[in-house]
C-alpha cells in the first residue's frame, strides 16, 4: 500500500473539528472494503458486489487496531480481516477503503493495494493479515 487518502468526506470533519466549531464523534464502526476500481478522495470507484461480498467490520478498538510506533503516525490491524469466501468472481481486487457503515455511509480513507488481485469463486476467503493494512496520517 501506499499514501492513504482521506475521503474529502473526513477531511471536512477534521477541519471543523479541529480549527472551527463543529465537533467529531468517533465512528461506532470501521468497515473494510475492496475495489475493482479505486475511489478517489470524493468517492465512487466500484467497490466488489455479490458472490458473498460484504464489508468486514473492525471497530476502533486498542484490540483492533496498532497504537504509532515512535510518532510514526501510522496503525495496523492487530488482527487479521477476513472476507467471506467469494462464491462468483469478484474481479481484480485493486483498492480497499474504510467506511463508517456496512453498507453505503461515508468513505473515509482509502488506497491501492501494493499487488492487484484476481478473485475467483472458490478462492480461499481473501484476507489482510495482521499488520498488513496500515493506515497512516501525515
Amino acid at each position: 500500500m501506499g499514501t492513504q487518502q482521506a475521503s474529502d468526506y473526513l477531511e471536512g470533519l477534521l477541519v471543523g473539528h479541529l480549527f472551527r466549531t463543529a465537533t467529531m464523534a468517533k465512528p461506532a464502526a470501521l468497515w473494510v472494503a475492496l475495489f475493482t476500481s479505486a475511489p478517489t478522495d470524493a468517492g465512487g470507484g466500484a467497490e466488489v458486489t455479490g458472490g458473498a461480498y460484504a464489508r468486514v467490520n473492525l471497530p476502533p478498538s486498542d484490540a483492533n487496531w496498532r497504537a504509532p510506533v515512535a510518532g510514526d503516525g501510522t496503525t495496523r490491524n492487530a488482527v487479521a480481516i477476513t472476507f467471506a469466501v467469494p462464491t462468483a468472481n469478484w474481479g481484480t481486487v485493486t483498492a480497499f477503503g474504510l467506511f463508517d457503515a456496512a453498507t453505503a455511509g461515508n468513505l473515509l480513507v482509502w488506497d491501492l493495494l501494493v499487488t492487484a488481485r484476481p478473485v475467483i469463486s472458490g478462492d480461499p476467503a481473501p484476507s489482510f493479515a495482521v499488520d498488513a493494512l496500515s493506515i497512516s496520517v501525515g
